[in-house]
C-alpha cells in the first residue's frame, strides 16, 4: 500500500488565480559611493603588474647581441710607480754629512738612578696564605678572613633605601589616622571597645565550636551526594569563621562603621 499522501481534490484549484509578487526593498546605497570612487580613481597607479599604458617599440637596428648582457670589465690601465713614491724611507746620511757635535749635559747618571734608588719606597709583598699542605698560595684580600666591611664608612648605618621605605610608611601612617580621626569626629566611624571585641571574639569561637561539633558527626563515609555538599558547605563556614577570629586577635583596635 502506498504511503504517498495527496491534497484533497477540489474544483476552485482550477480556477487561475493571480501571480504575488514579492517587491524587495530598494539596495542600499551610501551617500558616499561618489566620493569614495573619485578617491580610488585618484590613488590608482597607471601601472601595476600589467606594464606601463604606453610602450616605445623597440628600434630594429638595437637588436639583442651576443654577450651584450654580460658584465663588464673596467678597462686596463698601465701600471705605474707613482704611488710607491710616497712609501719610500728617507735616505740614509750620505758620507759628507757630518753629526752634530759639542752638545754636552751635565747630569750625573750614576748619582741619579742611585739616589732615586735610596729614596724610593720599598714596594710592599701582597698577603697570601697557603690553603693546602702542599703550599698552594691564594691572595689574602679575597679570601674573606680581612675584616674589610668592617672598616667601610657606612658600616653598620641604615641604608639609604630603607631611610626612605620607612618614611614613606610613617607618612602613610599619618594620612591613615588624620584619616581616621576625621571621620571620628563626623560621627562616621565609631571604635569597637574592649568588651565588644571581647564578645565578638567569644561568639564567633562558639559558632566555630557548634560547626566543628556537626562536622565530627559526619559519617566516615561521603557516598551520596547530599553528604557531599553538607561536609563542603561546613569546611567553608569553619574556615571563614577561623579567618574573621585570627582578625579580631590580630589588632586590638578595630573601627566600624556608624549606621
Amino acid at each position: 500500500m502506498s504511503t504517498t499522501m495527496y491534497p484533497t481534490e477540489s474544483i476552485y484549484n482550477l480556477i487561475p488565480r493571480e501571480e504575488v509578487k514579492i517587491e524587495k526593498p530598494p539596495r542600499y546605497m551610501s551617500k558616499f559611493r561618489a566620493q569614495v570612487k573619485h578617491e580610488k580613481m585618484l590613488n590608482k597607479p597607471t601601472n601595476k603588474t600589467m606594464g606601463q599604458v604606453k610602450v616605445d617599440l623597440p628600434s630594429p637596428e638595437k637588436y639583442l647581441l651576443k654577450h651584450s648582457k654580460e658584465p663588464k670589465l673596467p678597462e686596463k690601465q698601465p701600471f705605474s710607480y707613482l704611488d710607491y713614491e710616497t712609501f719610500k724611507k728617507p735616505q740614509i746620511p750620505a758620507k759628507a754629512d757630518n753629526p752634530l757635535m759639542g752638545i754636552h749635559t751635565k747630569k750625573d747618571f750614576v748619582k741619579t738612578n742611585a739616589f732615586e734608588n735610596i729614596m724610593a719606597v720599598p714596594k710592599k709583598p701582597q698577603p697570601i696564605y697557603a690553603d693546602t699542605k702542599t703550599g698552594d698560595k691564594q691572595l689574602l684580600e679575597n679570601s674573606g678572613l680581612l675584616p674589610k666591611y668592617i672598616k667601610k664608612k657606612d658600616f653598620g648605618k641604615t641604608p639609604e633605601y630603607l631611610q626612605h621605605r620607612t618614611e614613606e610608611v610613617r607618612r602613610a601612617q599619618d594620612e591613615y589616622d588624620s584619616f581616621v580621626k576625621e571621620h571620628m569626629r563626623q560621627g562616621t566611624m565609631k571604635q569597637l571597645s574592649e568588651d565588644e571585641r571581647n564578645n565578638i571574639l567569644q561568639g564567633l569561637k562558639m559558632n566555630w565550636g557548634e560547626l566543628h561539633h556537626q562536622y565530627q558527626g559526619l559519617s566516615v563515609v561521603t557516598d551520596t551526594t547530599p553528604k557531599k555538599y553538607r561536609k563542603e558547605r561546613l569546611e567553608l563556614e569553619m574556615k571563614q569563621l577561623e579567618r574573621d577570629i585570627d582578625l579580631i586577635e590580630r589588632y586590638k583596635t578595630i573601627f566600624i562603621a556608624n549606621n
